[in-house]
């Protein structure tokens, strides 16, 4: 029996490059809809729960996307509505591919890396920030400061986050290269997650630190998010520090998105989300 991959996008037309993604990892045929909202999506699900019965439901299953994350939180939240008990079929949630870069972020500053005890500090309070925020503190970070232009934004997320996941990351602002530099300062690792085409961590800020191990940038248009760094870095290392660039991190989070659409027919009753994609993305770096 063919995989089957309904691709529900909040954006006006779905995604050509989840698509493709999607044929790749394996899948036969992906029917595709732009302009998903939590009130028109129902009749879909229920195309694919009742048109395949018993073991053969997991030959189908939901892929949600869409630049709106909390749009596509939404809708993944009408599409579990829709199922009926065991009738149901495997759901990933990756909107803007905000769980699968985090994934794939946390996993590259994590090679060869104990970050147990350790400082962190995102200049990006975006959905890639945040989850990548989660992750970290999942795996032993002492700290975790996530910034963005405005402290009282900053608080409002962090706040939800501790309401949401149950977990304690630090509000901070990086309206200056000024407040940049003082949030490094005794930094162990610098993540990137701003804005495409911005530098958010000039060259003064992270050699003024003497404690910056590892640097991430998600960046890959320039200017780069972090001066000095290229998209190709892999663990490189210069002055005493490991850059991790745009590409690096695009790579292995391809990876983790194939291997993610390809668990989906694994069986019938998976929910693939923030809190979980990041399983996958371990369980592909240690093979």
């Amino acid at each position: 029996m063919k995989k089957l991959l309904l691709h529900l996008d909040t954006d006006p037309v779905a995604s050509a490059f989840d698509q493709a993604v999607a044929y790749d990892a394996g899948v036969d045929n992906v029917i595709s809809y732009g302009g998903a909202t939590r009130d028109n999506v129902t009749a879909h699900v229920h195309g694919m729960i009742f048109t395949r019965g018993g073991k053969n439901l997991k030959n189908s299953a939901i892929f949600i996307g869409g630049s709106n994350v909390p749009a596509s939180e939404l809708v993944g939240k009408a599409v579990k509505k829709a199922f009926f008990g065991p009738v149901r079929v495997s759901v990933m949630l990756d909107p803007n591919g905000s769980n699968t870069t985090a994934a794939a972020i946390a996993r590259k500053v994590l090679t060869n890396y104990d970050i147990t005890d350790k400082k962190v500090v995102i200049i990006g309070s975006g959905p890639v920030g945040q989850r990548t925020a989660l992750y970290l503190l999942k795996e032993g970070a002492a700290e975790v400061v996530l910034t963005s232009r405005s402290l009282e934004r900053t608080k409002v997320i962090t706040e939800n986050m501790k309401e949401t996941y149950g977990v304690d990351v630090t509000p901070g602002e990086t309206r200056s290269d000024e407040a940049v530099q003082a949030l490094l300062k005794d930094a162990h690792v610098a993540i990137a997650s701003g804005p495409a085409g911005v530098c958010v961590v000039p060259k003064s800020a992270w050699q003024a630190s003497d404690t910056l191990e590892v640097i991430a940038d998600v960046n890959a248009v320039p200017p780069m998010g972090v001066e000095g760094i290229e998209v190709m870095d892999d663990n490189t290392e210069k002055s005493g520090v490991r850059f991790n660039g745009a590409i690096a991190i695009g790579n292995f989070k391809m990876k983790v998105h194939r291997g993610a659409v390809a668990s989906l027919f694994d069986s019938n009753d998976q929910f693939l989300d923030e809190t979980t994609i990041y399983d996958i993305a371990c369980k592909i770096d240690n093979e």
